[in-house]
């Protein structure tokens, strides 16, 4: 009887104009959404090896290594799986400076130079998006009628006059629908992979197609939630005209309205610059009592006077000043003297060498412990002004189906702030890499910190930075809570549903 009545609902919505509008609409707009998609992700891919490769250069061609390590810069390359849920990934910067200096954050990365926040406006409607806005909209109209079309027509009268269970009818009606759903969204996610797969600047791993595959399941659970709230309001109205004014007017509310107050609600508070500006003096107050202990170490030298450059200069009458300036420093920089030239010593500054060298092992083993203790307060701080609000948000949207299929959709293809942040791990223990790579080699105390006129520095033996996505047993776990609540919301209105539909009298 169950297969029978499929039948009969699946013919029933194969035959009607919304499901050849469905197919047509989605097709449409996924493939065309997928070609725009991918022409950014290649232009993306692009401007991430030009930069990588021109950081490279920068630092290859200084022969000493103060002015170089300052240019040290780590990039971030384009999310493939961006193409399906962008999150993040174009919209946070893809560019920060390694130095010993600071410790690198989130909030420390710029944009590269080539990015063009023009075509991110285009590339920022992807192919969740399309599911998120038209497929959702599909789904209330597939189910407004389901009950009060029959309700109205009496057809559910004589349905009833056979030996048949209302579970059964309720079933059958779902999974119709659903079926029926998703043709159209598999048809769009084959249609996009194939076109992916022509594309020679992407390469799927096993793990993306895996990762696909939780996007597919989260698709379907939301669609699925849209579905039971048309079932829903179909089975109170029993009115196919009052179903589609209501389905309408939920759908606009959950899908358009609420995102956008909760977006525009939760704007930064004004304590953030209140927050900001606490963090300043203390970063301030640690920097201050730094440049304390390099003046007392200046004073306490054998050398007369308080120069940090000990009067060494180059043969192009190069000569250094005090270093430091109190105009330089800011809640991510902070005092740093160094020498910019690769030039030679001159026969007057020899003598003055080593009393340099002892003072820049001093220096940086001084600034590097100095950021550390600014990093304490950085860190709290990026929390309490970025993080926690963007956690607030992500918090309130999920009240709405939409949150949810969004956070878990993202989870998936990694493009969400613990994503993100994954890579931002990654870049501070490259740093700390680095770091240690100038302390094996003893590169502060040494001449080549600050001269070239014996040897040259060997970048071949700097450590290469590199990142790798989250594992796919990561994606899940962070996917898996906003998954099971569309799985229960599911449940509850089906109960609801089928309460609501055994007691109605037909």
């Amino acid at each position: 009887m169950l297969m029978t009545l499929i039948r009969r609902e699946l013919l029933d919505n194969l035959m009607t104009f919304r499901f050849a509008a469905a197919v047509f609409i989605t097709l449409l707009l996924v493939v065309a959404a997928t070609a725009v998609l991918i022409k950014d992700y290649e232009r993306r891919l692009v401007d991430y090896n030009t930069s990588v490769e021109t950081h490279q250069q920068n630092v290859r061609k200084r022969q000493t290594y103060s002015p170089a390590i300052v240019r040290v810069y780590v990039d971030r390359p384009p999310n493939p799986l961006s193409l399906f849920n962008v999150g993040l990934d174009n919209r946070l910067g893809n560019e920060i400076n390694v130095s010993p200096w600071h410790v690198p954050s989130l909030w420390d990365a710029q944009m590269n130079s080539s990015d063009n926040s023009f075509l991110n406006i285009f590339s920022s409607i992807d192919i969740v998006f399309i599911f998120e806005v038209v497929l959702s909209l599909l789904a209330l109209i597939f189910a407004y009628d389901a009950l009060a079309g029959e309700y109205e027509g009496g057809t559910l009268r004589l349905v009833l006059t056979h030996p048949v269970q209302r579970g059964y009818i309720l079933l059958a009606k779902y999974i119709s629908a659903m079926l029926c759903l998703l043709m159209p969204l598999l048809m769009s996610l084959l249609l996009a992979l194939i076109l992916l797969t022509t594309s020679t600047s992407i390469y799927l791993t096993t793990d993306d197609f895996l990762r696909v595959g939780g996007i597919i399941l989260a698709s379907v659970a939301y669609l699925s939630v849209f579905y039971f709230i048309g079932l829903l309001i179909s089975a109170v109205t029993r009115r196919t005209s009052t179903a589609l004014m209501l389905s309408i007017f939920v759908w606009g509310f959950l899908v358009l309205v609420y995102p956008n107050v909760v977006l525009a609600t939760t704007a930064p508070q004004d304590t953030s610059a209140e927050r900001g500006a606490s963090a300043f003096g203390q970063i301030k107050q640690i920097w201050e009592e730094f440049d304390r202990e390099r003046k007392h170490f200046l004073a306490t030298d054998p050398v007369p006077g308080e120069d940090p450059m000990f009067d060494i200069d180059s043969p192009d009458g190069w000569g250094a000043g005090d270093g430091f300036s109190e105009n330089r420093l800011t809640l991510s920089y902070y005092y740093w003297s160094v020498l910019y030239y690769n030039g030679k010593l001159t026969e007057e500054s020899l003598p003055r060498v080593p009393h340099a060298q002892n003072y820049y092992g001093f220096l940086w083993r001084q600034i590097i412990d100095t950021a550390d203790q600014t990093w304490l307060i950085r860190r709290q701080t990026l929390e309490d002004i970025f993080v926690k609000p963007a956690l607030i948000d992500r918090i309130l949207l999920k009240l709405s189906p939409v949150g949810m299929y969004d956070a878990a959709t993202q989870a998936w293809t990694g493009t969400d702030l613990k994503g993100l942040q994954d890579f931002f791990d990654a870049v501070r223990q490259y740093q700390r890499t680095v770091i240690a790579y100038l302390y094996d080699r003893e590169a502060f105390k040494s001449r080549l910190w600050f001269a070239s006129d014996e040897t040259v520095v060997d970048w071949d033996t700097l450590p290469q930075f590199s990142f790798e996505r989250s594992s796919i047993g990561t994606n899940t776990k962070r996917a898996l809570p906003d998954l099971l609540l569309l799985l229960t919301i599911n449940v509850v209105l089906f109960t609801i549903i089928f309460l609501i539909f055994i007691k109605s009298e037909v």
